[in-house]
């Protein structure tokens, strides 16, 4: 039998969702939390490869149990999941149901705040300079022109592909705090870090709009803007058909 668990997580104390030598991922504390509570070894399947430190309010993952599930499983794993990562439902599926390629499409959030704040300083990037929130949002729109990503993954990844269907970019701001949102069928590693170092240099001044053309036609990640750091990132929302009926 196949589950989808829906959960949250501050990625703080963590070197990103998936398992890796002599590091504590999300995925490991996961894993050997069900394998207690269920008493068998259980691996599971992120939506995402969420990277250090970045946050997810919402995140998905899939496991496979011989069995139906122990009365209040999300009660016992959030008793006994650490306090940064938490269990909201738990979904019986099908057989092939996939938590990674059947999300249909994911949203970031990216949070940033001008004047210093100690109690925005590990979830918010702190950048010191004032933004122009209309070039931003213009330069938005040209994200919407391209599929091809390639200058804003990091280097030396073994992806396939750099196609990436962008269909929402856009800046909000309140007050004192900035909010960029993406929503797309994919994302590259570093992606939304790298467009919103590059939105940044363009709302600050270092860099026109237009020049965003030319950035994404090169498809080299060295014309493209610095990398924010991650502490300031969300997977906020992953989508899937409607006939899997966990985005209720």
């Amino acid at each position: 039998m196949r589950y989808f668990i829906k959960l949250s997580y501050d990625g703080l104390a963590y070197h990103g969702w998936q398992n890796q030598p002599n590091a504590l991922s999300v995925q490991e504390v996961l894993e050997k939390s069900i394998s207690t509570i269920l008493g068998v070894d259980v691996e599971i399947v992120g939506a995402g490869r969420t990277d250090t430190g970045v946050h997810a309010k919402e995140m998905f993952a899939h496991f496979d149990y011989d069995s139906p599930l122990i009365e209040e499983f999300v009660f016992k794993m959030n008793s006994f999941l650490p306090k940064d990562i938490a269990i909201q439902n738990v979904f019986e599926m099908q057989p092939d149901a996939h938590a990674r390629f059947d999300a249909v499409s994911r949203t970031y959030h990216y949070h940033i705040h001008i004047e210093k704040d100690p109690f925005l300083v590990n979830h918010s990037y702190q950048y010191g300079r004032d933004l122009d929130l209309k070039k931003m949002n213009d330069a938005c729109k040209i994200l919407y022109q391209y599929t091809d990503f390639q200058c804003f993954s990091k280097s030396n990844t073994d992806v396939k592909t750099y196609y990436c269907k962008v269909t929402l970019a856009e800046w909000f701001v309140d007050g004192n705090n900035y909010t960029f949102i993406i929503t797309a069928n994919r994302f590259l590693r570093n992606m939304v870090r790298a467009i919103v170092g590059t939105m940044l240099m363009i709302g600050s001044g270092k860099l026109e709009a237009a020049e965003l053309h030319n950035i994404i036609k090169s498809k080299d990640r060295s014309n493209a803007g610095f990398s924010v750091p991650s502490h300031g990132l969300y997977l906020t929302e992953v989508l899937y058909p409607e006939n899997y009926n966990v985005n209720n």
